[in-house]
């Protein structure tokens, strides 16, 4: 009898776990509306609203949607690089990348690496938060199966490039753009591109007006992942990629600069030269789907 009620309890309690579990998905129809309309306000836009009012803070957020034929092909580029270079192979989750990422961190002792593709992260921005936890990353992966069913990869890509964090407030590429280079999306080359690319890990801290040491070094590596994956030429960029910044979320968090009314670019920073032999790549204006770049 006393095992048949201990049964009963694990029982309940997975039932409660499940339900807990599903209740924290979005529905199904609110994934596949996104084939043909913007999100909206996402979960992590409500996230920093709500950080920002607890630690009274102005709320900031800025946020200007632009379709994919009308985003640099360097942008592109430069995200698949360094952010997910099998974007176009896999179907939602990179586990080779899941495994290198937590051999690295095992490795450096703290989270000094992700293993997150450009869907995933999607979902996390779309619908859960930027907070660590086993629950919200399986909460993830099926939103990321959800994604990949219910929408193109061209249509996942130009929902991440508009709504992923670039800074405090600051939301999509074209904000980004006109925030830290004064120019729209379009008009984005190889090294700005990287620029943005670099802040993606942690936009508020790898950040040109919050550190621009840091920052620099971030995008020198994506120079190296874009000339590596086949986007750039090689040429002095060296053998070995610069070292990943850390991402970990520690200390106090820095105060970036409030932007001017007319937006300017960012202070120079330092980083290689630029070749000038890089390969033909589709024009910006082409909304096709971007060939995937070769495996490092």
């Amino acid at each position: 009898m006393r095992v048949k009620r201990l049964l009963l309890v694990a029982l309940g309690v997975l039932a409660a776990l499940v339900a807990w579990f599903w209740w924290g998905l979005p529905s199904r129809s609110e994934v596949r509306a996104l084939a043909q309309k913007p999100p909206g306000v996402t979960a992590v836009m409500r996230q920093r609203e709500a950080e920002a009012k607890a630690a009274g803070r102005t709320v900031r957020r800025t946020q200007t949607w632009v379709p994919i034929g009308r985003v640099s092909r360097h942008l592109v580029h430069a995200v698949l690089a360094s952010e997910d270079q099998k974007f176009f192979g896999h179907e939602g989750v990179d586990w080779e990348a899941v495994r290198e990422s937590v051999e690295a961190n095992r490795q450096a002792g703290r989270f000094a690496r992700g293993g997150s593709t450009i869907t995933q992260q999607l979902a996390k921005n779309l619908f859960f938060s930027t907070r660590k936890s086993l629950m919200r990353k399986a909460r993830e992966l099926v939103v990321a199966y959800w994604l990949e069913r219910d929408l193109s990869k061209v249509r996942i890509l130009e929902l991440y490039l508009n709504v992923i964090e670039w800074g405090d407030g600051v939301y999509g590429c074209q904000a980004a753009a006109l925030r830290y280079y004064g120019k729209p999306a379009s008009a984005l080359d190889a090294s700005e591109a990287a620029g943005l690319a670099a802040m993606i890990p942690n936009p508020r801290r790898i950040n040109p007006r919050v550190s621009a040491a840091r920052h620099a070094r971030a995008q020198r590596r994506v120079l190296w992942l874009m000339a590596h994956a086949g986007y750039l030429s090689t040429s002095g960029l060296g053998s070995e990629p610069p070292p990943p910044e850390p991402v970990e979320d520690e200390g106090p968090l820095p105060t970036e600069p409030a932007a001017p009314v007319e937006p300017v670019a960012s202070p120079p920073v330092e980083a290689p030269p630029l070749p000038t032999d890089e390969p033909a790549l589709p024009p910006a204006e082409t909304p096709t789907p971007v060939p995937p770049p070769s495996s490092r």
